[in-house]
């Protein structure tokens, strides 16, 4: 479970953010590449941009279910 006190560096403000779990696996940018990028000083995904209609959200809800390491949380600050 993604911890929000972990977050990595350069996850944009909001409710979807990637914590210190993450691997490097490319699924969640492959999943929902508009919300999803690189962090590549750390090597690690960071949230790029929220969502904010119901499709895009079921997109970042897809990629948080395909995490491997359930580095991807939905309970940052709004």
């Amino acid at each position: 479970m993604a911890n929000k006190d972990e977050k990595t560096n350069g996850n944009v403000p909001g409710k979807f953010y990637v914590d210190t779990q993450c691997i490097d696996c490319d699924l969640c940018r492959s999943a929902a590449p508009d919300f999803f990028g690189r962090n590549d000083d750390d090597g690690v995904s960071v949230v790029i941009k929220q969502p904010t209609t119901a499709d895009e959200i079921a997109q970042c809800e897809e990629a948080k279910a395909s995490c491997p390491v359930d580095a991807i949380g939905d309970d940052g600050d709004e």
